[in-house]
């Protein structure tokens, strides 16, 4: 009978750093199913990606008045981490989280802009963070931190990166293959809880993109300590959470930030007389609306210049135009659609936008005159606060990112106007989910006992990874695992062969009758370059064993 290798890649070997933008022409999403090719009768090699690596970046927004929001995500975490590490998941994830504080004139030296740092660190050992001396003072200690965490220092244990493989501590949660980078017995439901919480003592002019965006750059920096975060076949998610609307700004237009007598211009402030502007300067500065306005008919980005002109060059504009965040994104995910051609970059919004958002958002006048005064546009979505009714912003130039970014039929925006935030975090984590995708084998393989109950497949697996230290390849037998799935004595990694009623949806569903599961030791993932191949008796008749296939 012919036979087939069949190579998987777990990871990919070591890449440059920063993503090129012209490694591939964009793709539009989605992508087109793999087409079925007959094998012939020589060894042919089926590249299949077998990939539960998810990178997972959290934008927080860190301003005054998100205290409880942060407290319900933390709360609500378990919903989300539960997907990751369900037994028919085990993603080997990483999640990094900063937060929306890029600086702004506005903010001086009040804060600590972040601009994209990771951040790992329990929110009791930095409680001072969760007071604002905001109008009126506020302090979300309790609400956002100590309710919700329990743990004052959070051990990290050095790991390495596919990039360094000098162990260090790296500024990020991570499991992979069952290990955590946790010390102690703290769970990675309990770390997050206790890091991901980040304050409201940010810069009120948030700037989520370009937060975002240098976050991601500084992943791909050698010089920086969250370089390494981005593995190069890693799915990449991006969550932004905020009630506020985007202000990231170009630098060289900060001005519009600044009074008069600063030497600033006030195109965008709401009341020129003001000591200085509130945050609808970010809303006036990048948004134009259209229609009655009674509800207008909708709200869009435009690039503005300095002049308030709208719809003008990218070079002008003195928000960052939402092109610069768009194909920075684009750019990855091509980058990772060399390796894995279906994989889609996935990003998710929980913001100021209806509870059940369909798509639609209604750009209604206010009633409260004040806030029609400075955004002359009401709330995106309103909620019962400690502090009395709370309000979010419509999300234009967010939501418009997202927007992107859709994939599939299900949403990737949800309400921050929520008093539990389970049923969006779980459905962010279950589009991860569904991007981990199985390893089925794609060729029709031969039922080598035709007499015996279902297919009978024979297959020999080779894993070939390097060694770190020596810069060799290592090359290994791998052993089929014990018939209850567990490993073999002595061995880390096994592999098991799913056929009939046990093959995955996705495998099914292609029409192939063969999929693989490697089982590895808790602890003892694959090195960032491992390969396996598998070779495989092929049908001579797949019209028989593989009926489903086109």
């Amino acid at each position: 009978m012919p036979r087939i290798s069949l190579v998987f890649r777990m990871t990919l070997l070591a890449a440059t750093g920063v993503v090129s933008p012209t490694l591939l022409a964009c793709l539009d999403h989605p992508l087109k199913d793999v087409e079925y090719e007959a094998a012939s009768e020589k060894e042919n090699a089926v590249a299949l990606t077998v990939n539960k690596d998810v990178d997972i970046l959290f934008v927080i927004d860190n301003s005054g008045s998100m205290g409880e929001e942060q407290g319900l995500l933390a709360a609500n975490f378990p919903a989300f981490i539960d997907v990751l590490e369900d037994p028919m998941v085990e993603a080997n994830y990483r999640i990094g989280v900063t937060t929306t504080d890029n600086g702004n004139p506005q903010c001086g030296g009040s804060t600590s802009p972040e601009a994209g740092k990771l951040q790992l660190s329990s929110c009791r050992s930095r409680q001072g963070e969760f007071v604002s001396q905001s109008s009126p003072p506020a302090d979300a200690t309790a609400v956002a931190c100590t309710d919700v965490c329990s743990t004052e220092s959070i051990g990290i244990e050095p790991t390495t990166t596919e990039f360094d493989p000098e162990p260090k501590e790296r500024p990020w949660l991570e499991n992979i293959e069952g290990k955590t980078n946790l010390a102690g017995d703290i769970s990675t439901t309990e770390a997050f809880q206790c890091f991901g919480p980040q304050g409201i003592a940010g810069c009120g002019f948030e700037s989520h993109l370009e937060s975002m965006y240098k976050a991601l750059l500084r992943a791909q920096n050698a010089d920086e300590k969250q370089y390494g975060f981005l593995r190069s076949n890693a799915i990449l998610s991006v969550v932004i959470i905020t009630d506020e609307v985007d202000c990231s700004y170009n630098n060289e237009y900060a001005s519009i930030f600044l009074s008069a007598s600063q030497g600033g211009g006030q195109v965008f402030w709401s009341d020129p007389d003001a000591m200085g502007p509130t945050s609808a300067v970010c809303w006036n500065a990048g948004v134009v609306c259209e229609g009655s306005g009674t509800p207008y008919d909708t709200c869009r980005s435009s690039n503005k210049n300095v002049d308030g002109d709208i719809d003008v060059a990218d070079g002008d504009a003195v928000l960052h135009p939402l092109n610069r965040y768009i194909d920075f994104i684009q750019e990855i995910e091509t980058a990772k659609q060399t390796i894995t051609p279906s994989q889609e970059v996935l990003v998710a919004l929980i913001a100021g936008v209806p509870d059940g958002y369909d798509g639609e958002l209604t750009y209604a006048k206010s009633l409260d005159p004040v806030e029609q005064n400075d955004f002359g546009i009401g709330a995106g979505c309103t909620y019962a606060s400690a502090a009395g009714t709370s309000t979010a912003r419509p999300p234009v130039r967010e939501r418009e990112f997202a927007e992107a970014f859709e994939v599939g039929d299900g949403p990737n925006i949800y309400s921050i106007c929520q008093d539990d935030y389970s049923d969006a975090l779980s459905a962010i984590a279950n589009t991860i989910r569904d991007q981990i995708k199985p390893a089925c084998m794609t060729a029709c393989v031969a039922d080598t006992d035709p007499v015996g109950d279902g297919l009978q497949p024979q297959c020999t697996l080779i894993q070939e990874a390097p060694d770190v230290a020596s810069g060799d390849v290592v090359e290994t037998n791998i052993e089929t695992c014990a018939a209850d799935g567990s490993l073999p004595d002595g061995e880390d990694v096994c592999f098991v062969t799913l056929v009939d009623d046990r093959l995955s949806d996705v495998c099914s569903e292609e029409g192939w009758n063969l999929e693989f599961q490697l089982v590895r030791r808790d602890g003892v993932p694959a090195p960032g370059g491992t390969a396996v191949s598998a070779t495989c008796q092929l049908s001579q008749n797949r019209q028989i064993d593989c009926p489903g296939l086109p």
